[in-house]
Parts: C-alpha cells; structure tokens; sequence
C-alpha cells in the first residue's frame, strides 16, 4: 500500500511541476506567446513550428490548447491554423518527454536550490518567477525519478502481473486503459513514463504498451475537450479536432501494429528506450500525415459543433475565458478587450444620441434599451472576472493594469447610463412637449457631441496602447472641449438676452445636455491620466497648454 501511495504521489508531484513551469512562463513571457500564436499563421508549416516551439517551452501541451482554445474563440485566429499549432504541440509534448527521461538527476536539486533563492527572495519580479520555473524543472525531473524507483517494486508484485497479463494486445482495449492512465494522472507524459517503466521491467509486452502510449495521446485529447467545456463553439471545435486527429491515429497504426512491433523487436535497444522513442515518432509521423488536410478537419468540426446563439438576443461576452485565470498576462488583455466591447455599446449609444438631436434615426427607445442590457451584461462579466484574479498574486504592472481596467469599465457604465438618461430627456422634449431647438442650438448641441465620439475614440485608443503622445493629444482634446462647452453655454444665454423663442422653450434642457457631455468627456478623458502617470502629472500637463493654442 506504501508503495501504491508513494507511486500516487510521485505522479502528482509531476503534475504539480508541470503547472508551476507552465504557469511561471506564461507570467513572464505570456504576452510574447501570445503574440507568436496570435499572429495571422496562414501558413501551415510556419504554425505547426510554432505549437511545437511553445510546448517545448511551457512543457504542456494542454497549456499550449488552453492559449490556442482561448484565441479561436475570440474571434483571434482562424481554425486552420488553430490545428496546424495543435499538432506542433503534439510533437512538442513528445519531445520533451525525450528530453526529461535522459540522465538529468545532478540537475534537479540544482535547479530547486536556485528557483528556491530567487523566488523567495524576488517573488514579484521577472527574476522571481523564473526562480519559479527552475523549481518546477527541478521537480519534474526529481518526480521522474521518483516514478521509476516506486513503480519498480510494484512491477514485481504478482497481483500487478496478473492484471497486467490480462492486457494481451489488444490494441482498442490497450488504448483504453492507456487514456484512463492519462486522464486520472492528468498528464499524457506521466502516463507513457510509466508505461515505458513497466515495458522495461517486462510486465507489459511491447504491443501492449505502444497501445498504452496511443491510449495516453487519445487521454490528453480527451482532458483538453473536456477542458473547454465552459467556452464557446469555436473554441470547443479546436480541442475536438485534436482529438478526432489522435483518434484517426489509432485507426491507422491497427493495420501496422505487428509488422511495427516485430521491426522494433529486432532493435538494439531496451524496452524502455523503444517505448519513449516510439512515442516521439508516432506523433511526429502522424501530425506530417495529418498536417495538409487541417482546412477540411476545420469544416467538419464546424458542421459537427455549429454556433448556437442566445435565445434571449442578448449579446454575451467573447474574450473572458476561465480557463486564463490562471495566467494573469492573458486574463486582463481578455478583460481589456472585452472592455473595448463596452467602448463600442457607448459609442452606439453616442451615435444613437445624435441621431435622436436631428431626428434622423427611429425606433430610439428600443435600440437603446438593447444596448443599455448589452452594457449591463458585459459590465457585470467584466466585474467578476476581474474579482475572480487574486490580487496578491499579481506583479506590481498586472495590479496597475487590473485598476486601470475596472475603472475603465466603470466609467463607461457610467457613461451608459447618462447617455440613457440624455435621450430619454430629448425624446420626451420632442414626442410629448413638442419643442425644437434652434436652428443654430442644433448644430452646436450635435458639433460638441460629435467631437464627444470623437474623445470616445481616442480614449479608448489611449488605453489599449498606452501612447504617451496620443495621451497628450487626448489631455489637449479635453481642455478644447471644456473651452467649447463654455462658450457654447454663454452663447445660448445670449440667444435667451435676444429671445429667441424656440431657445427660450428648450433652455433648461440645452444647458442640461451641454453639462451631461462635460461628464461624459471627463469619464472619457480619465485613461489619460493613467498613461502620463497619474492625475497629478496629466494636471501639469493640461495647465502647461496656452490657451490661445486651441480655438474658441
């Protein structure tokens, strides 16, 4: 029973490994593999070296199927390279099982010892968290070594030979077993480890374990389906055409099965090396095979997964993906990018307001109570996914960016609502009072709200590049506004010295509108601040413009 429990343990502690090295490099250079995987791959090969490449680095091929999942279902990448990276990450995963079963046992306790010193020491920086992912090398390779000396004894127990005995091979029942191994380890790699420990040792026959090493593929393909499980339809139809290509695997390597095991046989080399080396090139030959037909895969899983719109029409968010919470690099550029979406209800509700002003647009009060539930919807995902991010577990920049988010999303919900009441207060001047504004009213009324959109836009630019120009342009655009706001004020009280009728019916409305744009403008304005370093410096910046530099 000990050794059952020490065996149990070695296998987790490998998979624990395989999350902190998985998890400290996406916090350091999550951002760059986003941007290699998030490029627009057209080519095959350029995507298959690509997944190959970010395996390898991350040392999971689930992690690499968490990004690519992520990406296709925002909209971000196509499906075609979506699969081409998924069977790069295929090759790389069997790779670094190579790699990690050489002779590296001088290198565990080297790499803990150091990760141990910088983590500890520098937790929050770069330095820290890739102190991190040596503590997370040095525990995979300590937890393979691990697996072999407490699977030893258990290979020689008779109970474990008489239930491996049972395995005959049989290829479809192999396979089986193989992926239940994968699926309760989590982790294909700790599955063919062990499998090649057990072939070494003679307890399971060579065609029995080459079953066991397409059953764990077949497993991993199963855990990342079922991991994405909370996604959307596109995102699903990546990890399902992986899976339907490792289980088009196994129907091809059935017709070869024994002419392979007889050739292998007569190989110089142990059990052992011939199972690790016929995982490498079983994946490697199927995903070439595979490679070219990746566009009709795509279209299949598309008609066997179609999208399903929400019966209530109500618009759902696109880019919070749970399954990023983990890395927080890529949970707030989701958050930032379903921001963006709430920008762009806010500058429907702008455009709708101009309308409602020169009476061009109809149907007002429906479209903009469909955007104001858009707007909630997305505001209320947003608010909790940013909540669900354990704050203390964030950088120093992350935290800066996970504050600068929520008070985005916060002012243009804000800005939502004073946009609704804005047009709720016109529509009733013209359907129950009957009242017009000036001819010249008008076009001051719609000239400051189209340079309102105009702000809208440029804020929004701000902040998802944060240029410090485009900041300061923003900072001058404010200062414009304010000015025009109030000489457009004095010039409507000037109409009111001349009485001006239809100036005179709508005053308190005008002036009510102009004084409702200076609120939106300054929750537009406010990522300005952020960029040039805070309020106090954007409040330098903006008394340092000369007046006379902008018109009146």
């Amino acid at each position: 029973m000990l050794t059952l429990l020490n065996l149990l343990s070695a296998v987790s502690l490998l998979v624990w490994g395989t999350h902190i090295v998985r998890t400290g490099i996406l916090r350091v250079f999550g951002s760059n593999l986003r941007r290699v995987l998030g490029q627009n791959m057209n080519r095959r090969p350029l995507a298959f070296l690509a997944g190959i490449v970010v395996t390898a680095v991350v040392q999971s091929s689930n992690a690499t199927a968490m990004l690519v999942t992520s990406f296709v279902g925002q909209g971000l990448m196509a499906m075609t390279p979506a699969l081409a990276i998924m069977l790069g990450a295929d090759v790389g995963t069997a790779l670094m099982a190579r790699v990690l079963t050489l002779d590296l046992s001088w290198l565990s306790p080297l790499l803990i010892f150091l990760g141990v010193i910088f983590f500890l020491s520098r937790k929050q920086t770069r330095a820290g968290q890739l102190g991190r992912v040596a503590i997370g090398l040095g525990l995979i390779i300590l937890a393979l070594q691990l697996i072999v000396q407490a699977a030893a004894p258990i290979t020689q127990a008779q109970g474990v030979k008489v239930l491996f005995a049972s395995l005959t091979g049989d290829i479809m029942l192999d396979a089986l077993v193989g992926a239940l191994f994968a699926m309760i380890s989590y982790s294909s790699l700790a599955a063919v480890l062990l499998t090649a420990t057990l072939a070494g040792a003679e307890v399971i026959s060579l065609p029995v374990a080459i079953g066991l090493v397409v059953g764990a593929n077949i497993g991993s393909g199963l855990l990342a389906f079922i991991s994405t499980s909370m996604q959307n339809a596109a995102g699903r139809r990546v990890a399902l055409g992986s899976l339907l290509y490792k289980l088009i695997g196994l129907i091809l390597i059935i017709p070869v099965l024994h002419p392979l095991v007889e050739w292998m046989d007569s190989l110089s080399f142990s059990p052992q090396e011939l199972v690790i080396g016929f995982h490498l090139l079983y994946n490697t030959l199927r995903c070439l095979i595979m490679l070219p037909t990746v566009r009709p895969m795509g279209r299949l899983c598309n008609w066997m997964l179609p999208e399903r719109e929400p019966s209530n029409g109500q618009i759902r968010p696109r880019h919070l993906d749970a399954t990023a919470l983990t890395t927080p690099s890529l949970a707030l550029a989701n958050a930032a990018r379903e921001t963006l979406r709430l920008g762009d209800i806010v500058d429907s509700l702008l455009e709708a307001m101009l309308g409602a002003l020169r009476g061009t647009h109809t149907a007002i009060p429906q479209q903009v109570r469909a955007l104001g539930e858009d707007a909630e919807a997305l505001y209320s995902a947003i608010k909790l996914y940013l909540a669900q991010m354990p704050r203390e577990d964030l950088s120093e920049q992350d935290n800066r960016r996970w504050a600068e988010i929520i008070e985005l999303a916060i002012n243009l919900k804000l800005a939502c609502d004073l946009i609704e009441r804005m047009l709720r207060k016109v529509q009733q001047q013209k359907t129950s009072q009957r009242r017009e504004f000036s001819q010249i009213g008008l076009e001051e009324l719609t000239g400051l709200q189209e340079q309102l959109l105009a702000n809208l836009r440029l804020g929004l630019s701000v902040f998802l590049s944060a240029d410090p120009q485009s900041a300061r342009l923003l900072l001058r655009e404010k200062r414009r506004f304010r000015a025009q706001e109030r000489r457009l004020a004095h010039a409507h009280v000037s109409r009111l010295q001349r009485k001006v009728v239809q100036s005179i019916e709508t005053s308190s409305l005008h002036l009510e509108l102009i004084a409702d744009m200076k609120r939106l403008n300054s929750l537009f304005c406010s990522s300005a601040y952020v960029v040039l370093g805070g309020s106090d410096t954007g409040g330098l910046l903006l008394d340092s413009v000369p007046e006379d530099a902008h018109p009146t």
